[in-house]
């Protein structure tokens, strides 16, 4: 079975049991909702155990969790530095034009017919993701995901076909 993360544990939270999340996902509210199932993985991404969401909450720029039967700091803190995953079959749909993380990184990005090089990474900076592309002899290139750069996502194919604007690189 695959999994996807959804967040990394990097601290307890009080003395109830609740824990600090730092969120890797856009669907924080649905992956973190009560009654929501996770596993947890440790730091050699090995699996621990599955556990059922008692509660969600956010602060500053954590999301605030308590698993269910896990009611005091001693039955949590062994999961401090573990990641959150969702397994594969507990992805929802998307509507169109929305994907998942693992769907976009890997893809080989064209400029007309010309391989620009391929998705390494995504950033949440703030109003829209920034993908990192990947270039061979070159530095990255972080393509903002707004309509005019971004063209075409052909995830069945491998490819997303973009219209690099002037100023995003900096290298030309």
């Amino acid at each position: 079975m695959n999994y996807f993360n959804v967040g990394k544990i990097v601290n307890t939270q009080g003395l109830q049991g609740e824990l600090r999340v730092l969120s890797v996902t856009d669907f924080s509210e649905e992956r973190f909702k009560k009654g929501s199932r996770l596993s947890i993985f440790d730091d050699k991404n090995q699996f621990v155990t599955e556990v059922e969401i008692a509660s969600h909450r956010k602060q500053k720029n954590f999301d605030i969790v308590k698993f269910k039967g896990l009611y005091h700091i001693n039955d949590v803190e062994k999961y401090k530095g573990c990641s959150l995953k969702v397994a594969e079959e507990d992805l929802s749909d998307l509507e169109e034009d929305e994907f998942y993380y693992h769907e976009i990184i890997g893809l080989d990005v064209y400029e007309g017919d010309q391989l620009i090089g391929q998705i390494k990474e995504i950033l949440q900076p703030g109003a829209n993701d920034v993908w990192v592309v990947a270039r061979k002899g070159k530095r990255d290139l972080l393509l903002p995901y707004i309509p005019p750069v971004i063209l075409k996502v052909d995830i069945p194919n491998g490819r997303v076909e973009v219209d690099i604007m002037e100023g995003l690189d900096d290298e030309d």
